[in-house]
Order: structure tokens, then sequence, then C-alpha cells
């Protein structure tokens, strides 16, 4: 068994990754890993960290998180939040590895300050979110799921003529998509979508021209939402980008237009967006994420024309075997003494 050797921090019992020398076994706590690894997967790449002790939890109320996570060197959390009064609480933890890109969980300036380090996992599902986008546009323009059924009930034969569609179909090529956000996802996305011969306007950030992807048309938000077909979003959720997508920004869009968002639910004011759709005066919506998770009384479940799938994009056997495999080798270079994915600094 491999020892977790620390320093203690003048004037705090809380320990410091830069001097492992003594001390005491590493505790793992786990608190909610269910989403990440329902069984298909392996927790064995913590175990083999030398920990004394892995408690794996599929779920952690929040009234059980300091009993379940005391005495831990590191926790493990997905959508379990960490405030600043449970992070008092828990006098040995050093380390929040947050499994997933978002770390809005994790109250990051009070972990600072309590010299406990947060580090995320990015990149481990950008082919499967974007991919995931195609999957809910091509469902929009080509009703797949529709057609099936249709032909399952009979529909088909029973149709004097030798097809028939049920709902219009809709050519992508020619047509405009519109990304926010141009990230890893936002630049897989704009990727796969120019492979579909569409033309591609991009708001981001950063505005540089990117040789690399010279068809990218980079341009503001206004232009972007006028002029697309589709609109996908692929930013972080922050103070500014907070409902971006509200009654006024929807009016800038085509009433024609598709709305997708893969990214955050809070990007959207929901209400404005199902205003929208019932009104018509958007063509539809096609969701993956949810201001509240999961919904209680969400004004877009049952709205027009609108498809909501429970934040799966992100969840292929793959790309969940790569996010496990990255939250062990973070935890590897935080006991090495070179944290990486770092997303809070010391306060």
């Amino acid at each position: 068994m491999k020892a977790l050797h620390l320093a203690v921090l003048k004037g705090d019992n809380r320990t410091d990754q830069r001097d492992i020398r003594r001390v005491k076994q590493l505790k793992i706590t786990v608190l909610d890993g269910y989403t990440l690894n329902p069984g298909d997967l392996s927790w064995e790449g913590l175990h083999q960290l030398g920990a004394a002790e892995v408690n794996l939890y599929d779920r952690t109320p929040k009234e059980l998180i300091i009993e379940r996570a005391k005495d831990s060197d590191i926790i493990l959390t997905n959508k379990t939040p960490l405030s600043e009064d449970i992070l008092a609480e828990l006098p040995q933890l050093r380390y929040i590895g947050v499994l997933a890109t978002g770390y809005d969980v994790v109250d990051v300036r009070a972990a600072a300050k309590l010299n406990i380090v947060v580090a995320n996992i990015p990149a481990y599902g950008t082919d499967s979110v974007a991919q995931y986008v195609f999957a809910l546009l091509l469902e929009w323009t080509n009703h797949v799921g529709l057609h099936s059924q249709s032909v399952s009930l009979g529909e088909w034969g029973r149709n004097p003529d030798f097809c028939y569609w049920q709902k219009p179909l809709i050519e992508l090529a020619g047509k405009t998509i519109g990304i926010v956000g141009r990230g890893r996802i936002g630049l897989r996305t704009a990727q796969i979508a120019h492979a579909f011969g569409m033309k591609v306007k991009v708001h981001s950030r950063t505005m540089e021209p990117d040789p690399d992807n010279d068809y990218l048309d980079l341009c503001s938000l206004n232009e972007l939402l006028e002029a697309s077909d589709i609109v996908s979003l692929h930013c972080p959720l922050t103070p500014e980008t907070q409902g971006m997508i509200n009654r006024k920004t929807l009016q800038q869009m085509k009433p024609t237009a598709l709305l997708i968002n893969t990214s955050r639910g809070k990007l959207i004011v929901e209400q404005d967006l199902a205003d929208a759709l019932n009104e018509g005066r958007l063509a539809g919506a096609a969701l993956d994420v949810l201001s509240v998770e999961p919904p209680i009384d969400s004004p877009l479940i049952g709205a027009n024309n609108c498809m909501i799938t429970p934040h799966i994009a992100w969840a292929s056997k793959e790309a969940r075997s790569r996010l496990l495999q990255m939250a062990v080798d973070n935890i590897q270079a935080f006991l090495d003494g070179s944290a990486k994915n770092v997303v809070n600094a010391k306060g």
C-alpha cells in the first residue's frame, strides 16, 4: 500500500501536495459515481493509486455529504454541491476532482482559501457531444423516430404509395449554422457542419481568425442570430452568458430556426423560449440540458416543437471511460506534486 506523504500548512491543519514526504494513508471518497459508472466501467484505477480506503457512493444527498466525506483527503464529485459551509467541515480535505468539465458545483473561491485544489476534466467528450448535436439536428430534419414508429404501426403497409412523409424533410447542405462558442466542442461541431456542406458562422470571446478552419465566418452574436437557420450553444456558463438566450435575442432569430443547447441550461431563459415556441416565433428547440436537473416544473417540457433529452450528450461509454481515466491521472499528478487541470488558485 502506497503511503500518502503530507506536510501540514502553518496555521491550518490542511495539507499541501507540494511536499510529499510523510504522514498518513490516502482516503478517497466518490460522492456520486453512478452517472459516470453505472456498472459498465471499473473503479480499479482509484485503488491503484495506493489508497488505504476508497468509498464509492452512487448518490449522496446534501445532508449526508459531511458524514460521508469526513476524514477524506480527496473527494470526487459530479453534481453533488460542495459549498463553503460544507468545505469548512472537512478539515482533512486537500483535493476535489470534479467528474465533469463544468465545476460550478464547487465553491472554488472558498476551496482556494482553504488550500484545497480543485481540478476538472476538460476535453473528454468533445467528439461525443459534437456527435450528439447532429443526432438532435438530424432527428429534427429527418424525423427518423417518427417514421420508424409509423412503419411499426402498419401505416406504410396501408399506404397507397411506395413512400410518404409525415413531416417535411430538410436538407442541411447550404443551410447556415451559428455556433456560439469556439472551444473544442464548438469547433468540432463546426467541422462536422462544414462536412455536411453547411455555412458556418461563429461567435466567441476570442475572434481571431483560424487559418486551419478558414471556412468559419466570425461574426457578432447579433449577426449570427439573425442569419442562422440553426443556432447551437457551446459556451460556458458565466455571469455574462447566463440568460443570453432570452426574449430579446430570440426575437432576432428567424422564425424558421432551430435552437440547440448541449452546453448549460441556464444559458436560456426557459419561459422566454417556451413562449417563443408556443407562439410560433421560433420553429423548434432541441435541448439536452435544462436550468434545473432533474427538472421540476420547466415550462419547456410540453412546449411546442421542443425535444428534450436527459443530459446525455456526454455519456457515451467511450467518453465516460476517458473521463474516469483522466480523473485518476489528475489525482496522480496532484500526488506527484504537479497538479493539472486546476481551476482555482490558492487564496
